[in-house]
């Protein structure tokens, strides 16, 4: 359910040496020095205003000093002077130089319940919890009326985890300090943080009768019952709270979500109801109808609450992303599939200048098939925030989904003025430099990315394979050879490597051998796949294995309509002195578009041509 902000005392608590609680309740005291309220392990950063405090403080305590002393008029100006500077050392965070300070005033005066606080303090700050402890314990010990030493005792033991210390010093405190109940407060959220309920409950309890009713206090003692099960005294909780607070629509929205979540579906909406007459552009009820009709079955309407719930600019967006990245976890799913896209767009439309909105919407449409319209969404998101690289790499990914080169390169280029140092995006921007023609850039890009992908071998392996690729294109057949060399040292079934250069050197006729051994491998492990039957089909051709090349050809042309592969098949049908039908399968190739330079002059001299 959801929470309200006044009542993080618990952890507060724990943390500090005034909680929230004591800071709202407490009147000041101007001879006690306020607290500090950071974790003791690793000492932090004062800010100016908890300096200019600290000065101030240093005064009222020097003052202290002379409280009931019996000391030389020499003896304290010296334990003075001395305090003073140990406290100026706490303003500049040099701990060991402050406890120097302190420790001599402390010789001299060590009765003195202030020096004592301060050490203990100091100590505290600095990790130093034992002498913490002993120091903070002689404070309430020579002040017993001072709260804020009690407060500082009880951080002491927080920190160490000594709950039932610090519930012992609390306890103390509201015996021996007047004016001080307010700190049952603080007694009740110690007990909470033990899982001693019906402790923190009694507390509780003991606070109202001191202050009254108090609205924190009731949703405290709710969030109690329901960790005992209690769910009719959380139930009541509520609806006290309702009944005292009736223009509060968060109580009964909390209501609201407190019956939901225990099945009381009828009650659910009827409170959800209430809050809408209240605020009729209340998010949070909307939310809650919505799940309350989901858990019914009733998704048409769950479908409309949660729609009109993402209409309000008063539902945070980072509430809509969270809730949208549920819908992608869940995809694919046709039954909220619509619903889905439905309140990516209306995010998009209430938040037409938050980035975040069109990249959860990008990710919706992409998921969900619609590719064009999810690079728009990135795209867009880009326009309003262009620093976040992922985005960019989703664009330029269905660039390439949709071999659409020419903005594969514009998104590439542009990408790279923002990220010269992403190796990705030099590797997206050679392969569309080598889609658009354009090798010798290719080459340039590649060969720069792949130096800075020197700690990513499989990025690497893409490298030198799109290399090979490039080189073998420039006719700089060695290096060629060499990148898908690299590329197959890293993984030897690396599939775009085995089949381009076993491909490249049938087309050279060289190392057939080797070439029928890779593209062999490969057909073996995707016996179905037309392009590696293809390239197989070929190198037995240059291996003058006609009649195993007719069976791989005919074979991929049960599932291909390729020009390429039915061109080969008239090649290899001519080899086999099946000429006629080697001219029908040319006219074909010629018919589908595709065909090599040679198919015309195939056709019209009915002669083979390579």
């Amino acid at each position: 359910m959801s929470r309200i902000s006044a009542f993080v005392f618990l952890l507060i608590s724990l943390l500090f040496a005034v909680p929230a609680w004591a800071q709202q309740a407490a009147p000041a005291k101007e001879d006690a020095p306020n607290k500090k309220s950071e974790k003791p392990e690793k000492p932090r950063k004062l800010s100016r205003r908890e300096k200019k405090e600290l000065s101030r403080r240093a005064e009222v305590e020097a003052a202290q000093l002379r409280v009931g002393a019996t000391l030389s008029d020499r003896d304290r100006g010296m334990s003075e002077s001395y305090f003073v500077d140990g406290v100026k050392y706490v303003l500049l965070e040099d701990y060991n130089k402050a406890l120097e300070r302190l420790l001599k005033a402390y010789a001299l005066n060590p009765t003195n319940a202030a020096i004592n606080y301060k050490i203990a303090e100091t100590n505290l700050l600095s990790g130093n919890l034992k002498d913490a402890t002993n120091f903070a314990q002689a404070a309430v010990k020579y002040a017993p009326q001072n709260a804020y030493y009690y407060l500082l005792l009880a951080q002491v033991y927080t920190s160490q985890k000594q709950f039932d210390k610090a519930t012992q010093v609390y306890t103390s405190l509201i015996k021996e300090v007047p004016d001080s109940d307010y700190y049952l407060f603080n007694l009740a959220d110690l007990y909470m943080a033990q899982g001693k309920l019906n402790e923190a409950l009694t507390t509780f309890e003991q606070a109202e009768k001191k202050f009254g009713p108090l609205d924190e206090v009731s949703f405290k003692k709710q969030q109690i019952y329901l960790k005992q099960n209690n769910l009719e005294k959380a139930l009541q909780e509520g609806e006290a709270l309702i009944k005292a607070n009736p223009e509060e629509v968060r109580y009964v929205l909390a209501q609201a979500e407190m019956y939901a979540s225990n099945n009381r579906m009828p009650d659910a909406i009827r409170l959800s109801e209430q809050a809408l007459k209240q605020d009729p552009d209340n998010p949070q009820a909307r939310m809650i109808l919505a799940d309350v009709y989901r858990l019914q079955g009733n998704s048409v309407e769950s479908a409309k609450q949660i729609k009109l719930a993402f209409a309000s600019p008063a539902l945070d967006i980072d509430d809509k992303v969270r809730i949208l990245v549920d819908y992608i976890k869940q995809l694919p799913n046709p039954a909220i599939e619509q619903t889905a896209l439905d309140l990516a767009a209306i995010t998009t439309k209430v938040h037409p200048k938050e980035a975040k909105a069109f990249s959860v919407a990008g990710d919706l449409q992409t998921i969900t098939g619609h590719k064009a319209a999810g690079r728009e969404a990135y795209l867009q998101a880009i326009r309003l925030d262009d620093s976040k690289f992922l985005l960019w790499q989703q664009v330029v990914l269905i660039d390439a989904e949709l071999n659409q080169t020419d903005s594969l390169l514009r998104h590439t280029e542009r990408a790279l003025e923002l990220f010269p140092n992403q190796s990705a995006m030099w590797f997206y921007n050679g392969v569309a430099h080598i889609l658009d023609k354009q090798p010798i850039k290719g080459v340039k890009s590649l060969e720069y990315g792949r130096k800075l992908a020197t700690d990513n071998p499989e990025l690497l392996s893409q490298f030198d394979t799109q290399l090979g690729d490039a080189y073998h294109e420039l006719k700089e057949y060695a290096k060629s050879d060499a990148a898908y060399e690299a590329a197959l040292g890293f993984d030897a079934n690396n599939a775009q490597a085995l089949n381009n250069y076993s491909y490249y050197l049938s087309l050279r006729g060289e190392k057939l051998d080797k070439a029928k051994e890779m593209s062999g491998k490969l057909v073996k492990q995707f016996p179905d796949n037309d392009t590696y039957l293809d390239t197989y089909a070929w190198v037995l051709y240059k291996l003058k294995d006609y009649q195993g090349a007719r069976q791989a050809l005919e074979k991929a042309l049960k599932t291909t309509t390729d020009a390429t592969v039915i061109e080969h098949y008239g090649d290899v049908l001519f080899q086999l002195g099946e000429k006629e039908k080697a001219l029908t399968q040319w006219q074909r190739a010629q018919k589908a578009g595709g065909a090599s330079a040679f198919i015309v002059r195939k056709i019209k001299d009915q002669k083979l041509y390579e």
